[in-house]
């Protein structure tokens, strides 16, 4: 007994005496401008917007430059240090969180637009960019940067990189990772790689970019990115339609692109609890449409010529209204009106206002499924419990759909009750337990519903031939033990 109670007390001196040469270490070679300890950055937020638990970091490293990062990753793989790597702290898995005792990597000093080449379509930026920030650079130069999320404000281009963020305009664009040419990154011992090249045909080997996007800051810190910019559309059309069902939807979206000259930019989808709850609960949102339907689109459509694309708009819609697939639309006649309707969708940014001790899902299927899917997920949560707001929305076009559950009062093995009714629906129906939100640490125990024992074990070799200490966002995605 006296053994152990010496022991415990020994350990947090050790711990402390660690943590100590790791600062200093740091300071000693970067400098006091972009290392600091625990006294220095008191107050500050550390955790994303997962909700999920985060401790201090033992020190807080901001680099102004990828020599910097690399300098620093050498140190802590030369030392045994965790480090987590953070951009904007807008992820929803817990991606960004620490962990007792690593060391936070903050990529905000690190932001700019450094290069755009407008004949290739190109836009070189650092990793700790806010994406509005690109997507304005993009927009200055007659430009278009795809990418597009309600976070675009905070959200920095590393992170939306290193999670492949999806977004609003997925159905058109695909997700962040085809937004990309190349990628510079640092390897965990400090080896820095990529980031060069600026061609969209480059079959030399194997992919190295695609491997870290998506990789959640587990295989390498992202420092720096080749864009790829698309035409800026002159006209978008805006409408907010009501329809019958989820069936109704599907044949909209599927006649839409097939009849629209412009294709489709965005097709988001909301099921009445949803509806009826952003614009009856939520402070400042107004119903774009008089009355109730069974289900509710927002259609964006964008185009080059504004006069032919907005009379192709207006004239598609009324065939959908005269075939009945449509049963009420408004079109935005401004961008104040499309902005309207846009905060109707994305509500979810203020959820933490309305509808604390929520669970959330961010999940998806065959687009075929999904009306299935969403049927079977509320009748299940309906049933278990009775009292909860179940609020249903997403990206059809995609297949994505989001479920949010929230009942007050509820307890910690409820909400896991919850999750275990969800994510075993999604599994029985060959869906995907992370849609755009990644795994991080809020759904890795799950991750097995949707990655086979081989992919898992796949990725585990992936992660010993990069990172074999497994510093680098230590137990996020999968648990991994170093050897020896």
């Amino acid at each position: 007994m006296t053994q152990h109670s010496t022991e415990s007390k020994a350990a947090p001196h050790a711990d402390a005496a660690r943590h100590a040469r790791v600062l200093g270490t740091l300071r000693d070679a970067l400098g006091a401008s972009a290392v600091q300890g625990p006294g220095e950055f008191a107050g500050r937020r550390h955790a994303d917007a997962s909700r999920m638990p985060c401790a201090d970091p033992i020190a807080l490293v901001r680099p102004a430059d990828t020599q910097q990062v690399a300098l620093a990753l050498k140190i802590c793989h030369s030392l045994d240090q965790p480090v987590v790597t953070q951009g904007g702290l807008t992820g929803l898995s817990g991606g960004a969180c620490l962990g007792e005792g690593e060391v936070a990597l903050s990529l905000e000093r690190m932001r700019g637009i450094e290069h755009i080449d407008t004949a290739a379509a190109t836009m070189t930026v650092l990793a700790g960019t806010p994406l509005q920030t690109v997507q304005e650079a993009a927009h200055a130069a007659g430009l278009l940067f795809a990418l597009d999320l309600g976070a675009r404000g905070s959200a920095t281009i590393g992170g939306n990189l290193a999670t492949n963020a999806g977004g609003n305009r997925v159905i058109r664009y695909g997700m962040a990772r085809e937004q990309v040419l190349d990628v510079e990154a640092v390897l965990a011992d400090g080896q820095v790689i990529g980031g060069r090249h600026r061609m969209i045909k480059n079959n030399t080997g194997y992919d190295l970019r695609q491997l870290l996007i998506g990789s959640e800051g587990t295989l390498a810190v992202i420092t720096r990115a080749v864009l790829r910019l698309h035409p800026r559309p002159a006209a978008l059309c805006t409408a907010f339609c009501g329809l019958a069902d989820c069936a109704a939807a599907t044949t909209l979206l599927s006649r839409a692109q097939a009849a629209l000259p412009a294709g489709v930019s965005a097709f988001e989808v909301m099921w009445p609890g949803y509806y009826d709850f952003v614009t009856t609960q939520m402070h400042g949102m107004r119903p774009p449409l008089p009355g109730s339907h069974g289900f509710y689109v927002l259609l964006e459509s964008s185009a080059a010529n504004a006069q032919r694309q907005a009379q192709d708009f207006e004239d598609f819609l009324g065939d959908m209204l005269q075939a009945g697939i449509i049963e009420d639309a408004a079109i935005a006649a401004s961008q104040s009106d499309a902005a309207a309707f846009w905060a109707i969708r994305d509500a979810p940014g203020e959820y933490e206002r309305y509808l604390p001790g929520r669970v959330s899902f961010d999940i998806s299927f065959a687009i075929s499924d999904i009306s299935e899917a969403a049927r079977r997920c509320q009748a299940a949560l309906r049933a278990g419990w009775p009292q909860a707001s179940i609020l249903v929305y997403g990206h059809l076009g995609d297949g994505n759909i989001h479920i949010v559950v929230q009942e007050p009062g509820w307890s910690e093995a409820s909400r896991a009750a919850v999750q275990a009714t969800v994510f075993g629906i999604t599994g029985e129906m060959n869906g995907s337990v992370s849609a755009e939100h990644g795994i991080g640490l809020k759904r890795k125990h799950v991750l097995g519903l949707t990655r086979t024992p081989a992919e898992i074990a796949t990725m585990r070799a992936i992660k010993a031939a990069l990172d074999p200490k497994g510093l680098l966002n230590r137990g996020k995605v999968f648990d991994y033990n170093a050897p020896g």
